[in-house]
């Protein structure tokens, strides 16, 4: 999961965890429809579960793998009249690959028409090639035996000869302890805290809300309007208590538009991360937000708004008149918590996931802030005596969030330079710009420079010293991160990723490390040295293989595990390189499909099924150089699970060695 506090622009990146399925997440089927004598019209249609998505034809290139679809004896049965089309799909920016991804959810359909050019073909065999992922990527393979007359298909036989029998017999190893695999043992990281997340900083938010000079003040001359204006003090407290209600419901409301935008289309939030105008948009918006912090104007909604609703709320009384003023906070207070709710709009449409779910869990998260202390105040009204007074350091709050307000702006300009592969802010660019502007932050903490519109010069409260160390102390974090003396963390999934650098390097391997691509080499060399062997069924394609490396094996506790500790065998599924002639060959499968490997990566897929029967990725197994598997298999699974898979094998390689 990649997240990043309220304070760094309410942004947070969440991967939702979906469990894994023993069954294949897409149902295929065809139809076959009649034109002519001569022509037809083929469908492909796939039924994909919730949480999957299939990848197009027309993916971007250099991003996961797109759907191939292979006509077997075209050109020489039939012919292909125009390209396969498909049905409506998705887009949306990978930050993995910097490519804009497209992809089809729920469903894809496929339609190719043909033309005989032998009358007396009656059947044909069409494979379907495609990626499916979620938490793991499965490239997969759809065989389609077609009877144009409806007539039953017809196999025709084919026997393996005994080069593809030898070939298929050498990719079967000897495996000890191969129980373990069967156990059910295999581990995925536990995302469903990831609303609880966003619920969090919404209310986080809310909380910076409160100390803003819009609302703070608000606080004190509410409470006490309820406690003396009602009857007695707990008809006080009920009105209080329903004047927090009100705010929360207000700022739940706000968030249901997006729910109907949502039901027109799923993505069309989500495009703000693949569109380029679309985060030029946001980040001059956050720009201008910033600018209102600093004091140069004010953000607010029409002045009869407000006093309309304070009307209202007058005229009416009871409960609805109760709703009037809490509709009236949230008026007159715009100018302070739009910018705030701006980014969490922003930061919900970075995120992964339902956009208008995350919303609507910011927005409570946000409106519960603001209320409880009206309801708590009323409850003990003694407690107002230890609010601090009004003043400049409401100010002061509201320009350091202008300053964030900068940082998040930057972030949009930045996905702006991914999507359209400008080359101008790069990994070190871009936090070159935070540590400017937390510097900035910091020497006006510090009283070091003023804005025209602060208010008279003072001594400098211990609460702003103390600030003031805090972003001297972030600043300092994020030298250190470019300067690739410590890892960012803390930022997981906010800056450019690792690989969009100004000092790109190529390697082979994953972060650098020393690794082997075959199986048999990677053996031979633990044999050598003997070590205990970290099997990594990967993916040029296939993200959360990525994200791993990126996020898992990086941490400074399992990177030297790995580096130091075990022979690392990377294996790519996807590997679309060619085979030499001679190693070619013909495999049957426990079910009688026969499927031809001719790739590197169909070679090492087959591997991966008839010895760990799996077919996802990534997908890690823990070998001793005999082939004694030390472990269970572990797939997406965060830092801490992660090194304690690492030292248990080691533990249990170790222990077999006395």
């Amino acid at each position: 999961m990649r997240s990043l506090s309220f304070l760094f622009g309410f942004f947070l990146s969440i991967v939702p965890l979906l469990g894994q399925s023993e069954e294949n997440p897409a149902i295929w089927s065809h139809e076959v429809q009649k034109l002519s004598e001569s022509e037809y019209e083929l469908v492909f249609k796939g039924k994909i579960q919730d949480g999957w998505h299939v990848y197009s034809q027309y993916t971007a290139e250099g991003g996961s793998l797109p759907s191939e679809f292979t006509f077997e004896k075209a050109g020489e049965d039939y012919e292909l009249l125009g390209k396969t089309t498909e049905s409506e799909t998705i887009k949306e920016y990978s930050d993995i690959f910097e490519v804009e991804e497209t992809f089809f959810k729920h469903e894809a359909v496929f339609v190719q028409k043909i033309k005989l050019l032998n009358p007396s073909v009656k059947q044909i065999t069409v494979n379907l090639f495609y990626q499916i992922c979620k938490e793991v990527c499965i490239p997969m393979d759809e065989f389609f035996q077609i009877s144009l007359d409806g007539s039953a298909f017809v196999e025709t036989a084919k026997e393996l000869d005994s080069n593809s029998i030898a070939l298929g017999q050498s990719l079967k190893i000897d495996l000890k302890n191969k129980e373990l695999l069967n156990q059910g043992g295999l581990k995925e990281t536990n995302g469903k805290s990831g609303l609880w997340m966003i619920f969090g900083l919404g209310f986080l938010g809310g909380l910076i809300a409160l100390l803003t000079p819009c609302v703070f003040p608000m606080i004190p001359l509410t409470v006490s309007f309820f406690t003396k204006q009602s009857q007695n003090r707990s008809k006080g407290v009920v009105n209080a208590i329903l004047y927090g209600f009100f705010i929360v419901l207000i700022y739940f409301l706000l968030s249901l538009p997006f729910h109907l935008f949502d039901s027109v289309d799923s993505q069309i939030l989500n495009t703000i991360a693949t569109n380029i105008w679309l985060n030029i948009f946001f980040f001059l918006i956050f720009v201008f937000f910033a600018f209102s912090f600093f004091g140069y104007y004010e953000l607010t909604l029409p002045s009869s708004w407000a006093n309309k609703m304070d009307e209202a709320s007058t005229k009416v009384g009871g409960g609805l008149g109760i709703f009037f003023m809490a509709l009236t906070l949230a008026i007159v207070s715009f100018s302070c918590t739009g910018p705030i709710l701006g980014g969490l709009l922003g930061s919900t449409t970075l995120a992964e996931g339902d956009v208008a779910i995350n919303l609507s869990a910011g927005m409570v998260g946000f409106g519960l802030a603001l209320a409880l202390p009206f309801a708590l105040f009323a409850l003990f009204p003694t407690w107002l005596n230890s609010l601090p007074k009004s003043g400049g350091w409401m100010t002061t709050v509201k320009v350091v969030l202008g300053f964030l307000e900068l940082a998040l702006a930057f972030k949009f300009l930045s996905n702006a330079d991914l999507v359209g592969n400008w080359g101008i802010f790069k990994r070190e660019i871009f936090l070159g710009i935070w540590i400017v502007l937390f510097v900035l932050t910091a020497l006006y903490l510090f009283g070091l420079f003023r804005f025209p519109h602060d208010g008279p010069k003072q001594k400098l409260s211990n609460g702003r010293k103390f600030v003031g160390v805090l972003t001297i102390a972030f600043s300092t974090y994020l030298i250190l991160g470019v300067l690739n003396i410590t890892s960012l963390k803390l930022l997981s999934g906010f800056p450019p990723p690792d690989f969009y650098s100004i000092a790109e390097t190529e390697s082979d391997c994953p972060l650098g490390l020393d690794c082997f691509k075959d199986f048999d080499e990677g053996v031979a060399y633990a044999q050598e040295v003997n070590k205990p062997i970290l099997l990594d069924f990967t993916g040029w394609a296939c993200q959360n293989c990525r994200r791993m490396e990126e996020n898992v094996w990086s941490d400074s506790k399992v990177y030297p595990l790995i580096r130091d500790e075990y022979v690392l065998i990377s294996l790519y599924v996807d590997d679309r390189k060619e085979l030499p002639e001679n190693q070619r060959f013909d495999f049957q499968y426990a079910s009688g499909r026969i499927k031809t490997i001719e790739t590197i990566g169909q070679k090492w897929g087959t591997f991966q099924t008839i010895n760990f029967n799996a077919a996802s990725q990534p997908y890690y197994v823990l070998l001793s150089p005999n082939l004694e598997i030390l472990n269970d298999a572990v797939q997406y699974v965060d830092i801490e699970t992660y090194e304690r898979w690492l030292i248990s094998g080691l533990e249990k390689y170790q222990l077999s060695m006395r």
